[in-house]
């Protein structure tokens, strides 16, 4: 089989596109602002290398804590404008701060608003390109879905609300033959018969399979699908399309043979992981206390101006192979909230106290937890521990739930930087798929990954 491939590019690919787009820009903008205006604070010398690169180590950090590389955002440049106002006022201000590495203050100080004003306008450029360009039909990804119609409404929203670069041409069902085929409404359904032929007429780039019963696939549509991967085409199985945009596991789509999905991290076992993990978590813990320590002052005037009660409390908590240990939280609610009952926190919940709810979306609240982390209860990056009354009713009612507790539990992980407050059963679900995610792939990228979004979530205020 041969036909042409529309150009099309993968979320891996857009993420370091836009991140050579953007040194480039800020480069280029650099370079054209002596010829604009009297600019002198950093032009292109071999002196200046260090300089550059400093300035490029600097905006890399800061425009990842700042989402510039979510494509989410990306693709909107009413938030691409607000992210790089923000990163680029940071980087600056870092980099005026910082002369041993970088080129001393100028005596004409509107140098620096030049400096400022023209990566700032460069930066922008490059991003509506992106949002014209790339982000155009041109560059979508033609995809073919083989699978079981009644699934088909729960891949399509996933693929359409996760992934704006797919374009759904039809689909194919799957199924072994019937008397009557059910049919799917919305999206075009092709035969199965010639469905080499079709992927050359519709020009389609990939095949997604999402197909859960393999003994109810049709027997001619497995062959061309094993045809198609022997002639190098690309074809894919929904959950591992899934995986990979949504950064979490599809528990909903897994049954009896779930051990396919979880080959856990080898980083799980690995000591030298294991040991470097621990000794960051030492290290942090104690600038945690540390803070906790320098901030109590505040924090103390605050519980007793709009939270009056006791300062701390404790609860039970499920950590590492279901071990029960006491947690540590300064108080967001009013006294004896629960009356003896447990109950999730809700938004807008009214027994969370004016500055209760200031600790809580600052993340402040947490800082009493770096006690348990000291101790070798929590890790700095882990699933959140959860009480034993939820612990219990979500293994009743979540398959894999109890998997949480391979590791220790987290103050932060990649479900707290990724999803909101679970509130509810379905809340709790999705964020098991993302800590189940991270317990399948974490690794110290990962965890540097947790880490910078953590400070993301504190700056953009999203705690609760």
């Amino acid at each position: 089989m041969t036909h042409q491939k529309g150009i099309h590019f993968e979320v891996s690919e857009r993420k370091l596109l836009l991140r050579v787009m953007d040194l480039f820009m800020i480069g280029f903008g650099i370079y054209l602002l002596p010829f604009i205006v009297d600019f002198e604070y950093l032009i292109y010398t071999q002196e200046n290398a260090i300089a550059f690169a400093v300035l490029a180590i600097y905006f890399s950090i800061f425009a990842t804590v700042f989402e510039l590389y979510e494509l989410f955002p990306a693709s909107k440049f009413y938030l691409t404008f607000r992210n790089a106002v923000m990163c680029l006022s940071v980087v600056v201000l870092f980099y005026l701060l910082t002369p041993r590495i970088t080129p001393f203050l100028p005596e004409d100080r509107i140098q620096i608003l030049y400096f400022y004003i023209g990566i700032l306008l460069m930066l922008l450029l490059g991003r509506l390109l992106y949002i014209g360009l790339l982000q155009s039909p041109r560059f979508y990804k033609r995809v073919l879905l083989v699978g079981e119609v009644t699934q088909m409404g729960n891949v399509l929203k996933s693929l359409k609300k996760h992934s704006p670069n797919f374009q759904i041409v039809g689909f194919v069902n799957s199924e072994q033959d019937e008397e009557e085929r059910i049919s799917f409404k919305g999206l075009t359904q092709f035969p199965g018969q010639q469905l080499i032929d079709i992927l050359i007429d519709e020009q389609v780039s990939e095949v997604i399979v999402a197909h859960f019963n393999a003994e109810s696939m049709n027997d001619d549509i497995y062959d061309q699908l094993l045809l198609l991967m022997e002639r190098g085409f690309k074809v894919r199985d929904f959950t591992q399309v899934y995986e990979e945009l949504l950064f979490r596991v599809p528990i909903q789509y897994i049954g009896k043979d779930f051990y396919k999905y979880f080959p856990f991290s080898r980083n799980n076992e690995n000591q030298l992981y294991l040991f470097f993990r621990r000794v960051f978590d030492i290290i942090l813990s104690l600038i945690g206390l540390l803070i906790g320590v320098l901030l109590s002052p505040f924090i103390i005037l605050g519980n007793f101006m709009g939270n009056k009660g006791p300062l701390f409390y404790s609860q039970v908590r499920i950590g590492q192979h279901g071990r029960p240990f006491n947690i540590h939280k300064l108080r967001t609610m009013v006294p004896n909230a629960e009356n003896g009952k447990a109950q999730w926190a809700q938004k807008g919940d009214l027994r969370i106290t004016t500055f209760g709810n200031f600790l809580r979306r600052t993340r402040l609240d947490e800082l009493p937890q770096f006690w348990n982390v000291l101790k070798g209860d929590m890790s700095f990056i882990g699933p959140r521990p959860e009480r034993p009354y939820f612990v219990k009713a979500l293994a009743e009612s979540l398959a894999f739930y109890e998997a949480r507790h391979i590791i220790k539990p987290g103050l932060t992980g990649w479900a707290q930087v990724k999803s909101r407050y679970g509130a509810s059963i379905d809340d709790s679900r999705l964020k098991l798929q993302y800590d189940l995610y991270y317990i399948k792939h974490r690794g110290i990228f990962l965890d540097l990954n947790i880490f910078v979004k953590t400070i993301s979530t504190v700056l953009y205020y999203r705690g609760q």
